[in-house]
C-alpha cells in the first residue's frame, strides 16, 4: 500500500520533477530592476547577453529573446527559410522545434530517435535529406548533444543549414566545446522555469555569423531600425525610427535579463549538483528493469536537465501504472515526449505513420522522467530510488 502522504512533513508532501532554484539574489536583482523606472529591454537584458556571450566565449554574439520558440523561429527567418522549403526535425521533442518551421510557410520532415541516446537518429537524417531540404535542427534531448561532428558533416556535403535547437542543453559541451560554440549557423537555448537556468520565460539565440546577428537583432523587436532602449535614454533628440521590415515582439524584458544575469552566474554549481544527482540514481536504480540514460562520452558534458528512464521488457508495471503508483507516494513524473507523429495535428497535416517511428513508438510506450532539479535534498532523491525499488522489484 502506499504510504500516507498526509501523514509526512509537509515539505515532504509532494516531489514535483522540476523545480526552479530562486535565491534572494534574484529577487534583490528584480527589485533593483522595478526601482530603475526602466523594466522593458534594456541595460539589463544588454548585460545578460554580454555574460552570457562571456560565458560561452568563442567570439559568439548572443540575442536575448522572450522564449526559445522565438529564437528558432528567429534564426530559421534569417536564413531564409520558406515555402517550399523543408526542415528536418525530430519526432521526439516538442511542439515548438516543428512549429517555427510552419511559421515561415515551410515543411518540417520529421526522422525518428537514436535508440541509445533519443537524440535524432543521423542515418535517418540522411535518408531524409532531399532536393528541398534546406536545414536541419538537431534537439540535444534532456541535455546529451547530438553527435554534431556527423550531423554538421552531413550538413555541410548537402548545403544545409544547422539551428541546433538546445533548449535542453546549457551548458552542454562537446569534446571540450560549450553547444553554442560550434559550428552551426545558429543555437537556440531556453531559459523556461524547469530549465537548468531559468529567466522565467524567456531564451537566448548564438551566432557567430554578423549578418545572420543583424538581422535577428532587428527582427526580435517589430523590424525597427534603432532599438527603442536608444532612443528612450538618449540625452539627444531621438525620436525617429524606420520599420524596415514586418518584424516580431520577441524582446526580453529587462526584468527576466536580471534574473537571468544571477542565474548565469550560479550555472556552474547547478551543473555540479545536476551531475550528483544524476550519478546517484545510476547508482541506486542500477540493477531495477530500466532502461537509464545515456551518458556523455569521454571529453563530453551532460547537463541533465532531464533524466529519462525506459521501463525494461517483463517490468511488473507499465509506464502508466508507475507513474499512478509514483503520484500515490507523493512522487511527480512527467513524460518527454509525447512524440510529434502521435499529436493529432502533426500526424494529421504531415500524413505521419507510427510505423516509421520504431525507437520514438517503443520509446514513448516506456518511458518517464524523474525528479531532478537543484534544490532536490539528497533525502528526497532517496525517496523516489526507494519508491522505484519497491514498485520494480
Amino acid at each position: 500500500m502506499p504510504e500516507d502522504i498526509s501523514a509526512l512533513p509537509p515539505a515532504a508532501a509532494f516531489l514535483p520533477f522540476a523545480l526552479p532554484d530562486i535565491g534572494d539574489e534574484e529577487i534583490a536583482a528584480v527589485v533593483a530592476c522595478l526601482r530603475s523606472g526602466w523594466i522593458t529591454t534594456g541595460a539589463q537584458a544588454r548585460q545578460f547577453e554580454n555574460d552570457f556571450a562571456t560565458y560561452l566565449g568563442g567570439g559568439v554574439e548572443t540575442m536575448a529573446v522572450n522564449s526559445a520558440t522565438a529564437g528558432l523561429h528567429l534564426a530559421l527567418e534569417a536564413l531564409g527559410i520558406g515555402p517550399g522549403h523543408e526542415v528536418i526535425v525530430p519526432s521526439m521533442t516538442f511542439t515548438a522545434t516543428a512549429e517555427v518551421v510552419r511559421y515561415l510557410g515551410a515543411q518540417p520532415v520529421f526522422v525518428d530517435a537514436d535508440p541509445d541516446t533519443l537524440n535524432l537518429d543521423l542515418d535517418a537524417v540522411e535518408a531524409a535529406i532531399g532536393p528541398h531540404t534546406r536545414a536541419i535542427i538537431p534537439v540535444h534531448y534532456a541535455g546529451l548533444a547530438c553527435d554534431m561532428e556527423r550531423l554538421l558533416g552531413l550538413a555541410q556535403a548537402h548545403g544545409l543549414k544547422v539551428v541546433e535547437d538546445a533548449a535542453h542543453a546549457f551548458p552542454s559541451r562537446v569534446r571540450g566545446r560549450l553547444v553554442g560554440t560550434l559550428d552551426s549557423d545558429a543555437t537556440v537555448f531556453s531559459f523556461y522555469a524547469n530549465k537548468t537556468m531559468t529567466t522565467g520565460e524567456g531564451g537566448m539565440v548564438v551566432t557567430r555569423d554578423p549578418r545572420l546577428a543583424s538581422r535577428i537583432k532587428m527582427m526580435r523587436l517589430h523590424g525597427i531600425s534603432q532599438d527603442a532602449f536608444a532612443r528612450y535614454t538618449s540625452r539627444t533628440p531621438a525620436w525617429f525610427y524606420e520599420v524596415v521590415a514586418a518584424g516580431f515582439k520577441y524582446n526580453l524584458t529587462d526584468l527576466a535579463a536580471a534574473i537571468g544575469i544571477a542565474q548565469l552566474r550560479k550555472i556552474d554549481r547547478f551543473l555540479a549538483r545536476r551531475e550528483v544527482l544524476a550519478a546517484r540514481y545510476h547508482t541506486g536504480l542500477a540493477d531495477l528493469p530500466l532502461r537509464l540514460p545515456a551518458s556523455a562520452p569521454p571529453g563530453s558534458t551532460h547537463a541533465w536537465h532531464l533524466y529519462v528512464v525506459r521501463l525494461a521488457a517483463g517490468a511488473p508495471l507499465s509506464r502508466d501504472d508507475l507513474i499512478r503508483a509514483l503520484a500515490e507516494r507523493g512522487i511527480g513524473t512527467s513524460v518527454h515526449f509525447i512524440p510529434l507523429h502521435r499529436q493529432p495535428f502533426w500526424r494529421e497535416s504531415c500524413q505521419l505513420n507510427p510505423a516509421h517511428f520504431p525507437v520514438a513508438e517503443a520509446s514513448y510506450a516506456s518511458m518517464l522522467t524523474l525528479p531532478l532539479y537543484t534544490k532536490m535534498s539528497d533525502p528526497d532523491q532517496q525517496r523516489v530510488i526507494d519508491a522505484l525499488r519497491e514498485l520494480l522489484t
